[in-house]
């Protein structure tokens, strides 16, 4: 059989995450319209009788701007050179410019076999495709490039055997009962991360971390979940919180849904906002954050 690491690169916002979920069939990586909504390499298994492959999600390729933002680039370089193969996700939807181009090549170029999939096509003129793959091939491009929508679930079968084939043969690297690397802890905190970032606009969402302090199950089988949301400054606490208090109940109320159809389980919610001024430059808070960013 064929069982391999996909690391699946690309552009902030190109649909990676998404794409993932569709074809692992789970939810495995949070998803919303603004830039750096990943900010971890997060494993998504898809598990076949002829293959397994072993999405890595990465955080979106995206100019740095403070050492958390640095330390997710590094996470993306670093999958791109560790895996077996590679899923360079575009977003056909955006165009394809010349600075596109020079990115796919430079992924393309190395010893790791590498596909493309164009997403969103379901949102763009369909003639635009083979103009945008022809630039491709006269640009020196040779990898195969797939057009996919993961909100129709137009091309995926295709994209999938694609992908498979790229794989070196040999057993399963992951029990075929699994789908994610990550734990429900994990999971819980980006679904709330994932509803701030959906109901606010602008930087905060960018300034904001979740850290689970309770996570329990109580005998009735109600989860007993308590969490701070971490922010930069005191005026993002006040737009977080917002007017008495109706602003934080609502996006919790919106997480605390999401949770309980992620556990199967009924969720009993706590939620804090605290602010730790310019966190996302500070390691050792965001190592407090879960991030792993490493010791200098």
């Amino acid at each position: 059989m064929k069982s391999g690491y996909v690391g699946v690169i690309g552009r902030a916002n190109a649909g990676k995450s998404t794409l993932v979920n569709v074809l692992v069939g789970e939810k495995v990586a949070i998803v919303s319209p603004k830039p750096q909504t990943t900010r971890d390499a997060i494993m998504g298994v898809l598990t076949k009788e002829d293959y397994q492959i072993v999405f890595v999600d990465t955080p979106g390729i995206y100019r740095a701007g403070n050492a958390l933002s640095e330390s997710m680039m590094k996470t993306t370089q670093t999958t791109a050179r560790d895996v077996d193969a590679i899923m360079f996700v575009h977003d056909g939807h955006a165009g394809l410019s010349d600075e596109d181009i020079r990115l796919i090549k430079r992924y393309s170029s190395g010893n790791i076999p590498m596909l493309i999939a164009y997403t969103k096509i379901d949102i763009m003129p369909r003639e635009n495709i083979p103009e945008d793959v022809k630039k491709l091939y006269e640009a020196g491009v040779e990898c195969d490039v797939f057009p996919v929508s993961a909100r129709r679930g137009t091309n995926l079968k295709k994209l999938e055997e694609g992908v498979a084939a790229l794989l070196p043969e040999g057993e399963r690297v992951i029990g075929e009962d699994i789908i994610s690397d990550k734990s429900q802890k994990f999971m819980i905190a980006e679904i709330m991360r994932e509803k701030i970032l959906l109901k606010f606009d602008k930087e905060i969402p960018h300034g904001v971390a979740v850290v689970v302090n309770t996570f329990e199950m109580g005998e009735n089988g109600v989860y007993d979940i308590n969490l701070d949301i971490i922010c930069e400054k005191a005026n993002h606490k006040a737009i977080l919180i917002g007017k008495q208090g109706r602003a934080i109940k609502e996006v919790s109320s919106f997480a605390r849904a999401d949770m309980e159809k992620f556990l199967s389980s009924k969720v009993f919610l706590t939620t804090y906002v605290k602010v730790k001024e310019d966190w996302r430059d500070r390691p050792s808070v965001m190592r407090d954050c879960g991030y792993d960013i490493k010791k200098s």
